[in-house]
């Protein structure tokens, strides 16, 4: 695959012979350490454990942002290897590439540094990191293999061991914004993620956590930049509550002695964000002033509504956000970083005349229009169940 001497006719014959039969533990094991190894991995010599954490993908998931500096004033090293968006789900890179001047694209000695220095660093993959996984991935698109749990573990996996880590916290999405809804293919895809890092050398813990609401107030990419700033300022919520879950999961696997909920309280996690930020290539105020650097859209509108809301579409908000520009359905689309939602309401809150449902943020009049009409549509008012807990199932 990394070399090319085999054709894409033979890799999607492979992945359809996957997705059919399927692989068993000895097999996941081997493709993942092979695709791991068919380029660059990395080592560290750091005082402190490296560790990181990956989530399969939600609406107003911005956990990344808070967890990386948190984990990091706490003693432990995030050499964080994200994403870009596709599909209804949102990419931490372009949440992260809203910050004017900061670079993704951060070669291997400039990467290493800022992690030395920092404590954290939030970067795209390299040519040389997993290129196996990186053409794989493509040709399972192509060919309709995406939703094998085999070919998920691998590549989610491939990437992460890449990157030199000594332990890893997975994070699940389940629920109606999630790419996997139903429980039993979630906590299936959390065992098969903990178990074949373990065999491959990598101590894991995976969570799978609810998807049927966003889990921050905001999607699109500059907004969610301003809910993951209000947590590390002491905004309290969902997003915070995920994000210190997680982080507390990360040092306690990683062998860390921090303690989170203090540093986040302290404003230590704050401080680092700011420093990541400005390592970076990005403003060294932006934690203080993210309304003078975060582009903001021309058009804002609520979305009306009356009630309390009994459940979300949560993939529909998704691909408002797409629609609005905020996303790519093709990897080569151009994301407007201005544009998305803001001040969702959550499960069993109410909507009033004065408490929309949401507020649209768009470019234009018209894209406006189509988006109030989305999120209207995603909402279901009326009597229902609540909110179901934060945190469905954990495998250890």
């Amino acid at each position: 695959m990394a070399d090319g001497s085999v054709s894409d006719a033979q890799a999607a014959a492979f992945a359809m012979a996957v997705l059919l039969r399927g692989l068993d533990g000895t097999g996941r094991v081997a493709l993942t350490r092979a695709m791991r190894d068919s380029g660059h991995v990395l080592r560290w010599d750091l005082p402190g454990p490296v560790v990181d954490k990956h989530s399969t993908g939600g609406i107003g998931d911005t956990v990344s942002l808070v967890l990386a500096p948190l984990v990091a004033s706490c003693g432990a090293f995030v050499p964080m290897i994200s994403g870009r968006g596709l599909g209804h789900t949102g990419g931490t890179l372009d949440k992260l590439e809203a910050i004017p001047g900061l670079r993704t694209a951060l070669a291997e000695d400039a990467f290493r540094r800022v992690v030395a220095q920092v404590g954290c660093a939030i970067v795209a993959a390299g040519p040389d990191l997993a290129p196996a996984d990186a053409r794989l991935y493509a040709i399972r698109d192509e060919s309709a293999t995406v939703g094998s749990i085999d070919l998920i573990t691998a590549s989610i996996l491939a990437k992460k061991l890449a990157a030199g880590l000594d332990a890893l916290v997975l994070d699940v999405k389940q629920g109606s914004g999630a790419f996997l809804r139903g429980p039993e293919a979630a906590l299936a895809l959390a065992r098969a993620l903990v178990d074949t890092a373990a065999e491959a050398g990598c101590r894991a813990r995976a969570y799978v956590t609810d998807m049927d609401q966003p889990l921050a107030r905001a999607a699109g990419n500059a907004l969610e930049l301003h809910q993951a700033i209000a947590v590390l300022k002491g905004e309290l919520g969902a997003l915070r509550d995920l994000s210190l879950a997680l982080s507390s999961a990360c040092l306690a696997l990683g062998g860390a002695q921090g303690d989170a909920a203090r540093a986040l309280g302290s404003g230590a996690a704050a401080e680092r964000f700011a420093r990541m930020v400005a390592a970076q290539g990005g403003p060294s105020d932006l934690l203080e002033h993210p309304e003078r650097h975060l582009p903001s859209a021309p058009v804002v509108r609520a979305v009306p509504g009356h009630g309390r809301v009994a459940a979300i579409d949560t993939e529909a908000l998704g691909h408002a956000v797409v629609a609005l520009g905020g996303g790519r359905l093709h990897a080569r689309d151009r994301v407007d970083p201005r544009v998305g939602l803001a001040q969702l309401l959550r499960i069993g809150e109410e909507a009033t005349l004065d408490r929309p449902l949401a507020l649209v943020h768009a470019a234009s009049e018209a894209a406006a229009d189509a988006a109030v009409a989305t999120v209207a549509a995603a909402y279901l008012l009326g009597d229902g169940p609540g909110p179901g807990p934060l945190i469905r199932n954990e495998v250890t």
